[in-house]
């Protein structure tokens, strides 16, 4: 199974309202989602690297095809081609990589330093990104919706925490177990974003995806942690569908359940944590956050209940119980609690 940044119901709605060769791109990238998504997961068999601290990367060009990984145009010691899209995904791969090390001491997404290869400009205008198990892949979009998907780092980090999300809790991709997946990539997506940035909580945009939607496209981003439900209201994209609240909680078979969607309600919680908590996020509220990903005690199906009162015992176990009622504050603001 591969994780993907552009939910299926972003791409149902261009299917709708878009122009006729919008329509046919966006039908392409969810039949290839949805191809995607049913494959069976593959734990990576890319080579890991010697050096714990340093990232060892590889970007691959498409050439606009669709087959993986394509031609090697750089790999650590190289310089870069002029390329901007592999530039892009060199830099941000490198700056998960520094976040995980340096924060949480982490080396790459297994911990045992795997190697984070990439793949820009594949398939033609394909509009999406997405982590396969073995490697990043991403398209150009089409220009006019969204613009190519290595432009915002924390697009880059989310996918790339998936990695993570699976090497240590495995939580299931369903319904809320599923929701909290696309959530802790969005925490850390984040994070990284305003690690890169020295940003604190309360500097932070807290969007996810600044920089994706093409001009002309009314929204800041794919999604809002700090106001689920605000980052778009297009008439070709529709209005964001994020609750932020579980009284919002969004019941549907689609998109698994409706994990990207009812992620906002987690997401929401983090930041009102992060925000409660001050400094930067990382440090205490994405700590807590880190601690319950890592803890074999989380049941793979975990609902936001369960996971929230892990977040909460962490908060506690890590600092102190200031923490921890900030955190649980949070939860309870978010109605998980």
């Amino acid at each position: 199974m591969a994780y993907c940044i552009i939910p299926p119901y972003m791409l149902r709605k261009i299917i709708a309202h878009g122009s006729g060769h919008q329509q046919e791109e966006a039908r392409r990238t969810l039949t290839h989602v949805q191809h995607l998504m049913a494959e069976p997961w593959q734990k990576p068999t890319v080579a890991q690297t010697a050096v714990a601290g340093q990232v060892e990367r590889e970007i691959y060009d498409a050439q606009n095809e669709q087959t993986l990984p394509g031609k090697l145009i750089r790999q650590e010691g190289q310089s870069s081609n002029g390329d901007i899209a592999a530039d892009e995904a060199w830099d941000y791969l490198g700056l998960t990589y520094d976040f995980f090390w340096q924060i949480y001491q982490r080396n790459s997404l297994d911990n045992q330093g795997l190697k984070l290869p990439g793949t820009v400009h594949y398939g033609k205008n394909y509009q999406n990104a997405f982590w396969n198990g073995q490697q990043m892949v991403f398209g150009d979009g089409d220009g006019e919706i969204f613009n190519r998907f290595t432009i915002a780092i924390d697009v880059v980090a989310h996918e790339l925490s998936h990695g993570v999300t699976e090497n240590e809790a495995g939580l299931i991709y369903f319904e809320q177990a599923g929701a909290l997946n696309e959530s802790l990539s969005d925490v850390f997506g984040s994070l990284v974003k305003q690690f890169s940035k020295k940003q604190s909580a309360d500097q932070a945009d807290w969007i996810i995806g600044e920089g994706l939607l093409a001009e002309g496209i009314n929204g800041v981003g794919l999604r809002s942690m700090s106001a689920p439900g605000t980052a778009y209201d297009d008439p070709m994209l529709g209005k964001d569908p994020q609750p932020a609240h579980m009284d919002d909680y969004v019941q549907t078979r689609e998109d698994n359940g409706g994990v990207h969607i009812n992620s906002g309600i987690p997401n929401h919680a983090f930041y009102l944590a992060a925000k409660a908590l001050g400094g930067y996020a990382w440090e205490l509220a994405g700590q807590a956050w880190y601690d319950t990903l890592c803890d074999k005690e989380l049941p793979q199906d975990a609902d936001f209940q369960t996971f929230a009162r892990f977040t909460i015992r962490h908060g506690e176990k890590r600092f102190n119980r200031s923490v921890a009622s900030a955190i649980e504050q949070a939860w309870k603001e978010a109605g998980v609690l």
